[in-house]
């Protein structure tokens, strides 16, 4: 039993007890998040598909750490030119533990 879940623009796979690393969600750890963009359920009775969203369906998930990834470097380099330029930055992340899947 899964659900498809889109929160952020993208979409991701939620199993139940699953640990999902996603674009950083406000709230602090512990706190319990309601993902209302539920794509797709899959349960022993079958698939149901939403258009574009499964009605009523929500997946509940608990958020377990807020961090951020390690630094990127960006660096643009034209050859001859004198042109440089050095760029870098962190992404913010979330952690969640997925508690309650929909039973549609």
């Amino acid at each position: 039993m899964y659900a498809l879940v889109e929160i952020g623009g993208k979409q991701y796979k939620a199993e139940q007890d699953a640990r999902i690393k996603v674009d950083r969600l406000p709230g602090t750890a512990g706190d319990v998040v309601e993902l209302p963009s539920v794509l797709m359920v899959r349960t022993d009775q079958g698939v149901k598909v939403g258009k574009p969203y499964v009605d009523g369906a929500q997946v509940k998930a608990e958020i377990e750490e807020q961090g951020r990834d390690p630094k990127i470097t960006v660096y643009k380099y034209k050859r001859r030119k004198g042109y440089r330029r050095k760029h870098g930055h962190r992404c913010h992340y979330s952690v969640l533990r997925i508690r309650e899947l929909p039973t549609a």
